[in-house]
């Protein structure tokens, strides 16, 4: 009966209904209670979405990421079949903050390269990303950051990103925000930050990516 709706969702468009339990129930002599099991697991992966009283629909596709994983923005988009874009919001030497720059062990007033750009899955904002890195690495000015991948450029640079350490926690939307990622004033977001170090084990990349709450799902392992 699963694999019947992910077959049944993958030729249907967001927002399109599919069976309701009783007729899942019908087409397949299952309880009812089984029915709405495999419709949980599949409104947990945010494949539908279900509504009280009127019924279950096709969900608006979600981004899927591998947080335990190193990879950039443009790496796991093209991993997931999306096309990453850019728009530029800054771009800018300045003075770093002092939380920037113990973050990248830069001394007190160090200059710092920034960039802000607004993050794009198939034409679609989903993420405003703040960047910044050492002085050191100011010639990724010079590349396509719209269309073209951060970490792309530092390689070409002689940057490697190699590992790094991060954070993730809930947030709601400000108003800009809100302007930029479509989405209500308030709204939940998922902030990740991370620390990123290069081929020799020294802060490349001081970064916060702001998600919209609703458009992602973020995946990682453990073992014990």
């Amino acid at each position: 009966m699963e694999r019947h709706l992910r077959s049944r969702i993958a030729g249907l468009r967001p927002g399109d209904a599919v069976e309701s339990d009783s007729e899942l129930s019908a087409l397949f002599n299952v309880s009812r209670m089984t029915v709405r099991q495999a419709a949980q697991r599949l409104a947990d992966e945010g494949l539908i979405y279900r509504v009280p009283g009127v019924g279950t629909f096709v969900a608006e596709p979600k981004v899927h990421r591998d947080i335990a994983r190193l990879r950039s923005f443009t790496e796991e988009m093209t991993r997931r079949g999306a096309v990453a874009s850019s728009r530029v919001l800054v771009v800018e030497i300045r003075t770093g903050q002092p939380a920037e720059l113990a973050a990248l062990h830069l001394a007190p007033r160090a200059k710092v390269t920034h960039v802000r750009r607004l993050r794009l899955a198939d034409g679609k904002p989903v993420a405003i990303e703040n960047v910044v890195l050492p002085i050191s690495c100011a010639a990724v000015l010079n590349h396509d950051l719209e269309h073209g991948s951060l970490h792309d450029a530092l390689r070409e640079i002689g940057e490697i990103p190699t590992g790094a350490t991060g954070t993730l926690i809930a947030a709601n939307a400000g108003q800009d925000d809100a302007e930029l990622l479509g989405v209500q004033p308030a709204a939940a977001l998922l902030v990740e930050e991370r620390l990123i170090l290069n081929q020799n084990g020294q802060p490349l990349e001081n970064t916060q990516t702001r998600y919209a709450g609703g458009e992602f799902v973020f995946h990682i392992a453990l073992s014990r």
